[in-house]
């Protein structure tokens, strides 16, 4: 048996999906980025039981109720996990048993890219099993361990996430909550709304994508009949201080909220790799004229988005 080493041309050659996640507030428009991908390549899983904003969509559905339908689910998708013991989820024995329940896992070729709104939502139901799971109770007194609850509700949702961006041949798309809160010095933070840390540390490691989705207001004196519009936030470094990241090197700051642009963006082929990855020290005088000449191209890349 040879080293199992795979070439630069098969690896070029080899059909990857994206993994992200995309965050925003109450209302901005997250489900309705579904009418943005191809209905007849998307299944929608539809956690919130929220798709009114999609009404008409013609696109196929998933409805879970509950985390072990989200593990299942997970399972059939993803396919098995060799490194895992058979009464561990997403193991040999779990897929099998999956497939047995949900048939042919071949129905799902004809999707490319998997849309799941929202993972605030499946983090409460990670948290209700893991309250109702028998190794989070106290054995003294039988009651409730909360450490227990959200150590076990950490590894579920670390183990289901991580399952889902293993599938290299489809698209995984979450969408999420965002928060703003205010800290101890009056500032605006920005925060997903998931139950528990772990999760909310882990996730932007594991998918290759972080958006926040938000409302950018322009500038009155320059944009006319223009107050704001809605954009995609791709940049870790962003002059909002929204959570964002992007590892394909080939989104701009902003970029319009349409979901199927983007990905088509990201798979193009990037002609010059090492232009992002030149690092430059802003000298103390420039940092005036760079902030303006920031605030410009944000108010050109708004009103270019609003058209």
């Amino acid at each position: 048996m040879t080293l199992p080493i795979i070439t630069a041309d098969e690896r070029l050659k080899e059909t990857r999906g994206i993994k992200g996640v995309i965050f925003g507030k109450y209302g901005i428009g997250k489900t309705s980025l579904l009418w943005t991908l191809p209905s007849e390549t998307t299944l929608f899983i539809d956690l919130e039981a929220g798709d009114l904003a999609v009404e008409g969509w013609q696109g196929d559905t998933i409805t879970p109720r509950t985390w072990q339908e989200c593990r299942d689910i997970a399972a059939f998708i993803g396919g098995l996990n060799p490194a895992l013991n058979s009464d561990q989820p997403y193991s040999r024995a779990h897929y099998g048993a999956v497939c047995e329940k949900y048939g042919d896992p071949g129905k799902l070729n004809k999707y490319e890219t998997i849309f799941i709104d929202s993972i605030t939502v499946a983090g409460r139901l990670c948290l209700q099993w893991c309250k109702n799971n028998p190794q989070c109770s106290s054995n003294k007194t039988g009651r409730e361990d909360l450490r227990s609850v959200y150590g076990l509700h950490g590894q579920e949702m670390i183990s289901w996430l991580t399952h889902l961006q293993h599938t290299r041949g489809k698209n995984i798309w979450f969408v999420g909550i965002l928060d703003e809160k205010l800290d101890e010095f009056n500032r605006k933070i920005y925060s997903p709304q998931i139950d528990g840390n772990k999760a909310i540390n882990e996730l932007p490691a594991i998918v290759d994508q972080v958006i926040t989705m938000a409302e950018i207001k322009g500038d009155r004196n320059t944009i006319s009949n223009l107050t704001s519009c809605r954009a995609f936030i791709n940049h870790t470094i962003n002059p909002y201080f929204y959570p964002a990241k992007d590892r394909s090197g080939r989104l701009d700051m902003l970029e319009e909220a349409h979901l199927g642009k983007l990905m088509q963006k990201i798979k193009e082929p990037m002609e010059n790799r090492n232009r992002n990855l030149t690092y430059q020290i802003m000298a103390a005088q420039d940092t005036a004229t760079t902030t303006t000449t920031n605030q410009t191209t944000i108010n050109k890349t708004t009103e270019e988005l609003s058209l």
